[in-house]
């Protein structure tokens, strides 16, 4: 936990898709010292016309390579964020080539109890994590 979920506008290749889930675990994993693997990431590839992620205002120019990483986490700390933030963009640029004004990120918190990971039970509160 957390969840990463990614939507993109479909045309990357596989061995994209699975560096970009490699780099957002990794960076996860180091930002908010999550255990090795706790890895729950989606990816959801739409048509370009499904996708509209404009700029709020900021001036930013988005491409077809746009990314949309969302992430439902118990609460993070501000340094932690920003730390996710700073370090997934810099890595998805620098190794995988992609714009960092096409990387965008929202992390949605909750707490223990809305985790179930499987049978019903609440594995948070229930005391098996």
């Amino acid at each position: 936990m957390p969840i990463i979920k990614i939507d993109m506008i479909k045309g990357r290749t596989k061995e994209q898709i699975k560096a970009i889930l490699d780099v957002s675990y990794e960076v996860m994993l180091d930002a908010f010292d999550a255990p090795e693997g706790d890895r729950y990431q989606i990816v959801t590839q739409h048509e370009d016309y499904e996708m509209a992620i404009l700029d709020t205002g900021l001036g930013v120019e988005r491409t077809d390579e746009v990314l949309v990483f969302t992430l439902i986490s118990r609460p993070r700390t501000k340094d932690q964020k920003t730390t996710f933030y700073h370090n997934l963009v810099s890595r998805l640029n620098d190794e995988l080539n992609i714009r960092k004004e096409d990387i965008m990120i929202s992390l949605v918190e909750n707490t223990d109890e809305n985790w179930s990971f499987f049978n019903g039970e609440a594995q948070f509160l229930n005391g098996d994590l």
